[in-house]
């Protein structure tokens, strides 16, 4: 696997005991589509690896990352954790086994961060619970991770835009699930929020043993701190696998519509080097 030659050390999950999320026979549409958005006969995020699903906009990866949230039901096929349909689990026994950072969020402007990150542990309590002491300790470790400890008492309305983000992944990490579900996280942040938020990810998978799958816009930073790659096209998966295999020049012209060249022997995953824009 890649996963050996795009980061310094190899990864110290557990991948037995790691979650798995597994799509088959998916069709994905909207009620305002007449024709399903995003067909696919099988998509794996595998136990205790970062997935990054990449394509151009239109390409339907959050709209599959939806799905494999149980956040829109496909028309046609099923999703699976552990060999069990997403659909079968309460709302709340699901939100401990999976965690969704979608790209809209809200929250009143003054809630501190601190206070926002506590919500993360709503589906460990029960309605009429106090905090508990594990409560407690979830959310230090997810400030911790996330690097937000001196924001802690900042109201989330006054953070700038990389900062708000961090927020709410310490608030995601705090619902301590085992798959994590990321769309666009890194999305309108400035580089150096961008690669906090993907070393925060990074860190978590390897320290924390959890399942990955992330929608990022930007191929090379994929290549860098994901496992594997999912690329889609036209609703579609085009290819799939270790990011020294999919990331390749036939790809970025037929996906991307980009010419370029590729260093596939980087230390730091495929170096992508584009040119010009090809025609559509």
């Amino acid at each position: 696997m890649s996963g050996e030659q795009i980061r310094e050390d190899p990864p110290t999950t557990d991948r037995a005991s790691a979650s798995e999320l597994v799509g088959e026979e998916l069709a994905i549409g909207y009620p305002t589509t007449e024709e399903p958005v995003v067909e696919c006969q099988n998509v794996v995020v595998p136990a205790g690896e970062v997935t990054a699903l990449v394509g151009p906009n239109g390409s339907g990866k959050s709209t599959l990352l939806k799905s494999m949230a149980d956040q829109l039901d496909p028309e046609r096929g099923r999703v699976l954790l552990d060999g069990e349909q997403v659909q079968s689990f309460d709302t709340k026994e699901l939100a401990t086994r999976l965690g969704l950072l979608s790209q809209e969020n809200e929250s009143p402007g003054s809630i501190t961060v601190e206070d926002l990150v506590y919500h993360g542990r709503y589906p460990h309590r029960g309605f009429f619970d106090s905090v508990s002491d594990e409560d407690r300790a979830a959310v230090e470790r997810a400030i911790e991770l996330a690097g937000v400890d001196h924001l802690r008492d900042a109201e989330v309305g006054n953070l700038s835009g990389g900062q708000k983000q961090l927020a709410w992944i310490a608030m995601v990490l705090a619902q301590d699930t085992d798959v994590l579900l990321l769309d666009e996280p890194t999305t309108y942040l400035d580089l150096h929020h961008q690669l906090r938020v993907m070393e925060v990810v990074q860190t978590l998978n390897r320290e924390e043993n959890v399942t990955v799958g992330v929608v990022l816009h930007d191929i090379g930073q994929a290549a860098r701190f994901a496992d594997n790659l999912i690329a889609m096209k036209d609703g579609e998966p085009y290819d799939w696998g270790p990011p020294k295999d999919v990331v390749t020049e036939e790809l970025l012209a037929d996906v991307f519509h980009v010419d370029a060249d590729v260093d596939s022997e980087s230390d730091t995953g495929p170096h992508i080097a584009p040119h010009r824009a090809l025609d559509e």
